[in-house]
């Protein structure tokens, strides 16, 4: 072969081999686009599924966060005797259960979120424990009428983490 031939082979292979990287260029785009349309509906799909029990799950923690707050707890657990260390500690207990009962509901909410329904949780848990403490406290009824006053000047735990909620929930739309 000489190099006119070799010249004239390649001058008829360029179109070829430029028509033939385009293609490639074109089918790997395509099945690229065709795998993120497939993801997106997939997504979308599970989005769809998957709303209605995240919905669900920041509801069980507003509930949650309802029945922990102070005023409705002490006004609900009412004392089983006049010893303030019983008292605490049925209330105490009956915020663990309630969370404990809730536990499975991190899956579906926020990082952020559940520390804020945790920190709400064991603030409660210290403003019982701080009443108690309290000299002036010697009754399970006192322990009751202490924590209440403390919350006249300020907001309950749980009213703060109950806000972060319908903020978050807010934001999901």
């Amino acid at each position: 072969m000489t190099t006119d031939t070799i010249l004239d082979l390649l001058i008829n292979l360029l179109p070829t081999i430029i028509v033939g990287a385009i293609a490639y260029y074109f089918f790997k785009e395509h099945i690229a686009n065709e795998n993120n349309r497939r993801r997106f509906l997939l997504q979308r799909n599970m989005q769809k599924e998957s709303l209605p029990i995240r919905l669900q799950a920041y509801e069980r923690m507003a509930l949650f966060l309802e029945r922990i707050s102070p005023s409705k707890l002490l006004t609900r657990i009412h004392p089983t005797s006049s010893n303030k260390e019983d008292y605490e500690s049925l209330l105490i207990a009956t915020i663990e259960q309630e969370f404990e009962h809730n536990l499975s509901q991190q899956i579906y909410v926020s990082d952020e979120c559940w520390n804020v329904i945790r920190g709400a949780k064991n603030a409660t848990i210290q403003l019982i424990r701080k009443g108690t403490m309290q000299e002036k406290t010697d009754t399970a009824n006192k322990l009751r009428e202490v924590v209440l006053t403390d919350l006249m000047d300020k907001q309950a735990p749980s009213n703060t983490a109950l806000a972060f909620i319908k903020e978050e929930v807010g934001n999901m739309w």
